[in-house]
């Protein structure tokens, strides 16, 4: 197979990447606006909830904020915060009770040194470098024919490839306490608990699609490489 051969391929790529990404990202979306617009029949507010599931989990110290943006929220480690965007902050909707207790699920995964939330701790410093520098490195490669450079840019995307895996549990398992938390502890009703279970999966999707677009990615970079070797 000749130079081109190989770049169709790798435009192939990264169309397909561009599909999966897209797809997750309308999934997520949709069942998003869809029970944003569910209010949860005991009116609790994602605050409310997060505030709840922390005291229960012996997490007093752990404080609740809101954060502009949408989709913003996330739980911030260094600080033993969770950062609440202001429509789940306020929200008294089955979103904001499934986005909050996601986030809440972190904070007890911090609590309990959960396996894989440290190891995504440790690695994250090579994993801010890999991203500033990767496609940098392999950009400049191609264009001057540096082709150790260009693979040690496709090394630099491996360690962003390792830290989504790394990921993948890390969101499943959050997901899967916040279900148990709005259960257990009786936060939304049987048919509420159905659509946050919907919608959590469907959030869970986004970070398979981010892994899926990296490795395709790098297979393409490592097949351009590939013709350029095999036509030099």
């Amino acid at each position: 197979m000749g130079y081109y051969g190989y770049d169709i391929i790798g435009y192939g790529l990264i169309l397909l990447g561009t599909i999966i990404t897209l797809v997750a990202q309308y999934f997520v979306n949709s069942k998003y606006n869809k029970y944003s617009k569910v209010k949860n029949e005991k009116g609790l507010s994602g605050q409310e909830v997060a505030r709840m599931i922390l005291d229960k989990n012996g997490l007093e110290d752990v404080y609740v904020t809101e954060v502009k943006g949408t989709l913003t929220d996330h739980y911030d480690p260094t600080r033993k915060v969770v950062r609440l965007s202001t429509e789940i902050f306020h929200g008294e909707t089955v979103a904001a009770c499934s986005v909050a207790s996601h986030e809440v699920g972190h904070a007890v995964q911090d609590k309990e040194g959960y396996f894989f939330i440290k190891v995504r701790g440790a690695i994250f410093p090579f994993v801010s470098f890999a991203s500033k520098f990767g496609y940098i490195a392999i950009m400049i490669g191609l264009i001057f024919n540096m082709i150790d450079l260009a693979w040690g840019g496709i090394g630099l995307l491996l360690v962003i490839l390792i830290f989504q895996l790394i990921t993948l549990p890390v969101e499943f398992d959050a997901s899967r306490r916040a279900l148990i938390y709005l259960d257990e502890m009786k936060i939304l009703k049987k048919k509420e608990h159905e659509g946050s279970e919907e919608m959590l999966k469907a959030a869970a999707m986004t970070y398979v699609a981010g892994l899926a677009t990296t490795l395709l990615e790098i297979l393409r970079f490592a097949l351009i490489l590939i013709g350029r070797n095999r036509d030099e």
